[in-house]
């Protein structure tokens, strides 16, 4: 099994990490590189599945950029104080795995270990995706929608550390219209601590995926 690679980036246009994504994947796919985790951060952007109502996007006026994605799951917010995951990855060398499962129990064991409980949701039949990790009073931290195509993944997650959090209020994130969403820095003032710093955050999350 190939060895998850950890590959730290700073802040990327969503328009170029895109193009480097289709990139990546090629990579994994002909074999000239390994599982990679991309750790990164976007400016503000929101992007949008091809499930996505119109009515779940923001309004013009909102003033922050909309982009169709060719993933799985519905509307999202990427900004500064967001960290971003992207994995791609062969499932065809890591054998029969959920790796939608892998990824909300890695995230729950990361940020466990920075000392915020969390958990993942089942879906009831019928219903919006609950996929993500939230916390124990069903608030939503973390976001995931992949990609898999010819056993190789894309796209991956989001965390919400110290991000505008107003934004989440401009359009209905997740395809879920009742949803809460929290960050970090909301969750350590209820607990009164400090927030953990993006570098603490991405190491704990690279650690749990076992990337090196």
């Amino acid at each position: 099994m190939s060895v998850l690679q950890r590959v730290d980036l700073g802040e990327v246009e969503y328009e170029v990490a895109t193009k480097d994504m289709k990139s990546w994947v090629e990579e994994r796919t002909d074999g000239t590189a390994g599982d990679r985790l991309f750790l990164l951060s976007h400016p503000q952007v929101i992007t949008y599945g091809s499930r996505t109502s119109p009515a779940d996007l923001p309004a013009e006026t909102a003033g922050i950029p909309a982009v169709a994605v060719d993933r799985g799951g519905f509307a999202t917010y990427h900004g500064p104080g967001q960290l971003v995951g992207y994995l791609v990855i062969d499932l065809k060398q890591r054998g029969a795995v959920d790796v939608v499962r892998w990824v909300e129990n890695g995230l729950i064991t990361a940020l466990g270990e920075l000392g915020f409980p969390l958990v993942r949701r089942e879906t009831p039949r019928g219903e919006s995706s609950l996929v993500g990790v939230w916390t124990e009073d069903h608030r939503k931290l973390c976001s995931i929608g992949m990609r898999i195509r010819r056993g190789v993944t894309s796209h991956g997650f989001s965390i919400n550390v110290d991000p505008a959090m107003d934004v989440f209020h401009t359009f209905t994130t997740c395809g879920l219209h009742d949803v809460t969403m929290v960050s970090l820095a909301e969750l350590a003032a209820e607990q009164g601590r400090p927030v953990p710093t993006d570098a603490e955050v991405r190491d704990a999350v690279a650690a749990a995926l076992g990337a090196v």
